[in-house]
């Protein structure tokens, strides 16, 4: 789970980050008292997407930017041409984000600027630091093009953080003096303890500035969490903006759905994540293209196959659906009663390929072959797949 820079900036203040202070936004009545809370004659006016790149992003009438340093007579104007504007940066893809908040921040004497960030390491199944003495910059590009301003460090959970490490990661910034390691201890003990206490995928500020004042303070702020720990943070819930997400993902949540929009055409079914990945891949192979990742779990029932139809069906670029599930923990009866049920609720007229296989699948296929509903079943994967791609393919010649 994603959350906006001004949100992640609130919790780096709960855990002693200094940050870039300002004001966030939803309509254009609440400007004016905004840009009056902050000091300065010149104010940042900041676009709020789950994605990066807003620097450089172009809004789609051609307004370049989605962060900008004004004059505070100009923020307003400068806000108005940002809110419910979609914005495209590298991250979001070609259609863009609608910006739905505004953030005004104070401007800041910058001297310096550094990337630090915090996040799991699947290599060792630790956490990871990265830090780099060229923020402000495209992370990925730094590391192709000068790796020997990036320093990675491995972080044992079990252990902890510990204080050689802290002042490793001081000395590589240049903040070697007593003040300086002083502050720089404070602001990354603060993040670590937020990324372990929060369940944290990833805290990222790029920059981390040193002001002219000697200051240093996180201009920017990104944060993600492990949605699977959420059950242990309902007030982490509350920073949840669905607007930035698929309504698709957030009703699929509601029922145990794992769901990801893809651009295809094919719409798969599964029970597993891996089963998922091949699935895909497969279709791929054969040709086609696959229009999401879905995934109904190993407890899946009638209800909740039912709404993953539904759920498929929303998006209008499904032209085939590919039920694929192996039955293990979950009996391929019980996927076939809650295919025949789901198909005869929802109406559905697309082409459907159903593959089972695993525990019961003689039942299964006996009762989808007496179920009366218009199918294709397949022997394997590899058979399935090939069966939706050419269907698909032929009906919409």
């Amino acid at each position: 789970m994603n959350i906006h820079e001004y949100q992640a900036k609130q919790l780096f203040k709960e855990y002693g980050v200094p940050v870039q202070d300002g004001v966030a936004v939803k309509s254009e009545a609440e400007f004016d008292s905004a840009i009056a809370a902050i000091k300065g004659d010149h104010v940042v006016v900041k676009s709020q997407i789950h994605a990066g790149g807003r620097g450089k992003g172009e809004f789609v009438d051609g307004f370049k930017g989605g962060v900008k340093f004004v004059k505070r007579e100009e923020a307003a104007a400068t806000a108005k041409r940002m809110l419910g504007n979609t914005i495209v940066t590298k991250q979001t893809g070609a259609a863009g984000r609608v910006v739905g908040t505004v953030f005004f921040a104070e401007a800041m004497n910058i001297k310096k600027e550094f990337y630090l960030s915090i996040l799991m390491d699947r290599a060792s199944s630790k956490v990871a630091v990265v830090a780099s003495v060229a923020g402000g910059m495209d992370i990925e590009k730094v590391a192709e093009e000068t790796p020997d301003q990036i320093m990675k460090m491995i972080i044992d959970p079990d252990i902890g953080l510990q204080a050689f490490q802290i002042r490793k990661l001081a000395f590589f910034f240049g903040f070697g003096d007593k003040e300086m390691m002083k502050q720089f201890k404070a602001i990354f003990s603060g993040l670590y303890k937020l990324f372990i206490q929060k369940d944290c995928s990833m805290v990222e500020i790029n920059p981390l500035i040193l002001t002219d004042e000697g200051n240093i303070v996180a201009l920017d702020a990104k944060v993600s969490f492990d949605d699977n720990a959420l059950f242990r943070h309902p007030e982490l819930e509350a920073l949840r903006d669905p607007h930035e997400e698929d309504p698709k993902e957030i009703e699929a949540g509601k029922y145990g759905l794992n769901y990801i929009a893809l651009d295809g055409n094919i719409a798969c079914m599964v029970n597993g994540a891996g089963l998922a990945m091949s699935t895909m891949d497969i279709i791929k192979h054969f040709g086609g293209n696959p229009a999401n990742f879905l995934d109904v779990g190993g407890g899946a029932n009638e209800e909740a196959i039912t709404q993953a139809f539904n759920i498929l069906l929303k998006d209008k670029n499904v032209k085939g659906i590919l039920v694929n599930i192996f039955g293990g923990i979950m009996r391929c009866d019980v996927i076939a009663a809650g295919v025949i049920a789901a198909v005869k609720n929802v109406g559905l007229t697309l082409p459907l390929v159903v593959r089972l296989e695993g525990t019961n699948v003689d039942k299964g296929r006996q009762m989808l072959a007496e179920s009366g509903i218009k199918l294709t079943t397949a022997d394997s994967l590899a058979d399935a797949a090939e069966k939706i791609v050419k269907i698909v393919a032929a009906e919409n010649k």
